[in-house]
């Protein structure tokens, strides 16, 4: 006799239960059903490509061992040249000479003299003006004018006198009528300037003015009016800038203001105020 399995013994059971209580029939189909796993969808084999596609794609060629191809490293990108000015390179002599013969802007088919700067070529203070203007055209020397007379005056009432320090402009040759400088004209002349600045390598510098203070600084915002007084720095030099003597001969009110500018740079060499002594 063959074994009977769960089903049919759970078929049977419930016949037996159908003797005793005919509420309790189900039909042989449904319990069938029931118990029974319903038939799983076949899996879909993977799409076998053509013979025309699989004819397009190349096979990958097999490497012989001994012959891989070494990777090649591109260049490394060519290091970027710098060319300066020959002026960086020159000392007090050459760099006079070459400023005294420089045609490098229009400021020099109508200038008289160039005015390289003078004064102490070891000197730690330094005061960087704008440019000659018709008296130091004629002389060739920086504030020899009314307002050169003005700074001497600024340069004793701070206890130094005039040969202690050196006094240079940002271009070497007057623009006509006095008018400022154009950028292409003081772009000419900066490499001159910044190696008298390099070469006196001064403690402090003081800027008189909106062009030298521009000069410095191109990228600061604001101009000298809400500069002046406060301590900045350029190349590792502090720099104290202030007004030109110029403007102060035309706003006599301001020296005040421009004492006070002074006094901070006074403080710097251990120099006292003097009481009463203003330039």
């Amino acid at each position: 006799m063959a074994e009977k399995n769960l089903l049919d013994e759970i078929t049977d059971c419930l016949k037996d239960e159908l003797l005793r209580e005919p509420r309790a029939a189900v039909p042989d189909p449904v319990l069938r059903d029931f118990y029974t796993d319903y038939p799983r969808p076949p899996k879909k084999e993977a799409a076998q490509p053509s013979a025309a596609v699989r004819e397009q794609v190349p096979e990958k060629p097999r490497t012989v061992p001994g012959t891989e191809e070494k990777k090649v490293s591109p260049p490394p990108p060519a290091e970027r040249v710098l060319f300066s000015d020959p002026a960086a390179s020159m000392g007090w002599e050459e760099l006079a000479q070459t400023v005294a013969e420089c045609r490098k802007c229009r400021l020099c088919e109508t200038r008289t003299n160039t005015v390289f700067g003078e004064g102490d070529t070891r000197a730690p203070l330094l005061f960087f003006g704008e440019g000659p203007g018709a008296d130091e055209d004629m002389q060739g020397r920086p504030f020899v004018g009314r307002a050169g007379e003005l700074l001497t005056r600024m340069i004793n009432a701070m206890q130094f006198q005039r040969s202690e320090v050196y006094i240079a402009n940002t271009v070497k040759c007057r623009p006509p009528g006095n008018r400022n400088p154009e950028p292409d004209e003081t772009e000419a002349c900066r490499p001159y300037a910044e190696r008298q600045i390099e070469l006196l390598s001064p403690e402090v510098i003081v800027v008189l003015g909106a062009v030298p203070f521009r000069f410095l600084f191109p990228n600061v915002y604001g101009g000298i009016r809400s500069q002046r007084g406060r301590w900045m720095e350029y190349r590792g030099i502090r720099v104290m800038p202030t007004y030109h003597p110029a403007y102060l001969l035309r706003n006599p009110a301001a020296k005040a203001d421009v004492w006070k500018d002074l006094q901070e740079v006074m403080a710097v060499f251990g120099k006292k105020r003097v009481p009463g002594r203003r330039a």
